[in-house]
């Protein structure tokens, strides 16, 4: 039985073309970027194109890209670096970040900084006048994601990064989920930074980016031989990060096809699951905002999430409950949870994403499937009660 993939938010397959620009410097090609030898200044090179590529795909500048291991690192170098010059004060995350962003933030508190929380609505928006309200009060940085990892929804991060700006807080945002969905233009965007990562438009995983305003001050996490301007040590990862480059300039030239393809999908899928609610009462997380295209994050009643999850992927597709770097956990979404959903509903939630491979009769084959699963799983819930 071969599966049929619909977690896209949590990652995505390498591309061809993607592997095709790798190959030479996994095996072939060699050479650290900082040695000024041949194959050093080869390596730099394919170094500086790779950045040069990225920096395009997000409305930045060569100079502003910072390659890092993950979206992880980039978010705590954000949180962390950034906030140590300034004032130690009160650093703001939405509610619905991810960890990412949040631990960092709590993590601060050691250092006499105050991590507190922006509400969001029930659609999953963040609420300007409680941002406005917070921001009374002296904050060294506030950091809200463009778009949400499991409900998809986007935010105003250009009304957001105003608002921080006017109280001289700097503004990070978490892009990830943007990048290759979405038209990104860091500049348009107004923030102080910008994570992007990789292995989320089919590129590598083990490379992604700080977008980084030149004007600001910024602490390194890693002290070393001082690569990417002293600002990262380490050697770089050069296959990755050709990779990541490969990867952006592909997801620049598909976006607007991928866009209309994952919303059809998406469509279709959510039209199917309406044709079904009246027996399973179906909720669609978000679906009253702008979201992704690809991203339908819903749930049921007296059904537990990571069940359906397991008990579809015996059917052959693969689906998450949540976010993929929470999925070892019981406990049901945060984010869903900020929302003001009841807890019971949150822990029935499942996010299914969709990327460009995949098809209406992959959608049509997994909304019966769905349907039969949830029927047989209620049927052993009336069983067991």
């Amino acid at each position: 039985m071969s599966h049929v993939y619909f977690d896209h938010n949590a990652t995505t397959a390498l591309d061809n073309s993607v592997l095709e620009a790798m190959l030479p410097w996994l095996s072939a090609q060699s050479g650290n970027p900082t040695s000024r030898h041949t194959f050093g200044r080869s390596a730099r090179d394919a170094v500086e194109h790779a950045r040069a590529q990225v920096a395009e795909a997000c409305g930045a500048y060569s100079s502003q890209v910072i390659f890092t291991s993950c979206g992880t690192e980039a978010n705590n170098f954000a949180i962390k670096g950034m906030a140590n010059h300034k004032p130690a004060s009160q650093i703001l995350t939405s509610a619905i970040e991810h960890p990412c962003v949040t631990r960092p933030a709590l993590a601060m508190q050691a250092l006499g900084f105050m991590s507190r929380q922006i509400a969001v609505d029930a659609d999953g928006k963040v609420i300007l006048e409680n941002l406005k309200q917070q921001l009374a009060a002296p904050t060294s940085l506030v950091s809200v994601m463009l778009a949400n990892n499991e409900t998809g929804v986007i935010q105003d991060i250009a009304a957001i990064a105003e608002m921080a700006r006017a109280t001289g807080a700097l503004m990070h945002t978490d892009a990830v989920q943007g990048l290759g969905k979405i038209p990104l233009n860091f500049a348009d965007l107004n923030v102080h930074a910008m994570t992007i990562s990789s292995h989320k438009i089919h590129g590598p995983q083990g490379a992604a980016a700080l977008i980084l305003d030149k004007r600001v001050d910024i602490e390194p996490l890693l002290l070393g031989g001082g690569q990417e301007k002293g600002l990262r040590s380490g050697t770089e990862n050069v296959a990755a990060i050709i990779g990541f480059g490969a990867a952006c300039e592909l997801a620049v030239a598909k976006q607007k096809n991928y866009a209309s393809h994952t919303l059809a999908l998406r469509q279709q899928f959510e039209q199917g699951l309406t044709s079904i609610n009246n027996t399973h009462n179906i909720t669609v997380f978000g679906n009253k905002v702008a979201r992704l295209s690809n991203t339908s994050f819903f749930g049921f009643d007296n059904i537990e999430g990571e069940t359906l999850v397991m008990a579809l992927d015996r059917k052959g597709y693969a689906v998450a409950s949540g976010s993929a770097c929470s999925s070892d956990s019981s406990e049901p979404s945060h984010v869903l949870l900020s929302m003001g959903i009841d807890a019971d509903t949150a822990r029935g939630a499942v996010r299914v994403t969709f990327g460009t491979n995949n098809t209406a009769e992959q959608v049509a084959s997994f909304l019966a499937i769905l349907n039969n699963e949830l029927l047989r799983l209620k049927q052993l819930t009336a069983i067991a009660a």
